[in-house]
């Protein structure tokens, strides 16, 4: 049940969510912060079966719009405080970070700065830590701006790269720190901007 006082978040993603659903799980029955919705770029994603499961609105985005109105008018009507994107593909609009300045953040699933940018994201970032013959990968969590991994790091967990891995296992290693950090991390970054909300 939402109350007025509620820090209303909302996750974006693109593809399966089984980061979204660790979120949804850790803030289900928090005091204060609510995933308000889910906003999603692809009809067939599964995050939106996760999102009707948990009986959590969705919002489904085109791209066109999404360029030019970063769908702010909508988010605006949800009370959204917060932005998380997790496995979200498009590109984050002007507009949008214009109007959450610093309340947008990502999980990106190598340390940045190395291996970030259009085009990495899921295994292509794991094959190309590996053919870097990188000792160690992990997680970046980090503010959005307006270039693609970009955004000041707010946290970096790592974990190491064995001579026998994949890129399955590696994505293996990285969905671990994913699901035990981004949770965490989220609660801390929006009690610390709008803590004072839900007092």
């Amino acid at each position: 049940m939402n109350s007025p006082q509620d820090i209303k978040v909302a996750v974006f993603a693109s593809g399966a969510g089984s980061n979204t659903q660790k979120i949804l799980h850790y803030f289900k029955n928090h005091s204060r912060i609510k995933i308000a919705l889910i906003v999603c770029n692809r009809s067939k994603a599964g995050v939106l079966d996760i999102a009707n499961k948990e009986t959590i609105p969705t919002l489904l985005i085109e791209k066109s719009v999404f360029e030019e109105t970063g769908y702010v008018p909508e988010l605006q009507s949800f009370g959204i405080h917060f932005i998380v994107l997790a496995g979200f593909l498009w590109k984050i609009p002007p507009v949008l970070i214009q109007h959450y300045p610093e309340n947008i953040i990502n999980i990106h699933p190598a340390l940045l700065p190395s291996f970030g940018g259009k085009g990495m994201y899921g295994m292509a970032v794991h094959q190309a830590v590996l053919e870097a013959k990188e000792k160690e990968s992990g997680i970046t969590i980090h503010f959005v701006d307006e270039i693609y991994d970009n955004g000041k790091i707010i946290f970096q967990a790592a974990c190491p790269v064995e001579l026998d891995d994949t890129p399955e296992s590696l994505a293996q290693k990285i969905h671990h720190l994913e699901h035990t950090h981004y949770p965490v991390e989220i609660e801390k970054l929006v009690e610390k901007a709008f803590g004072s909300l839900g007092e």
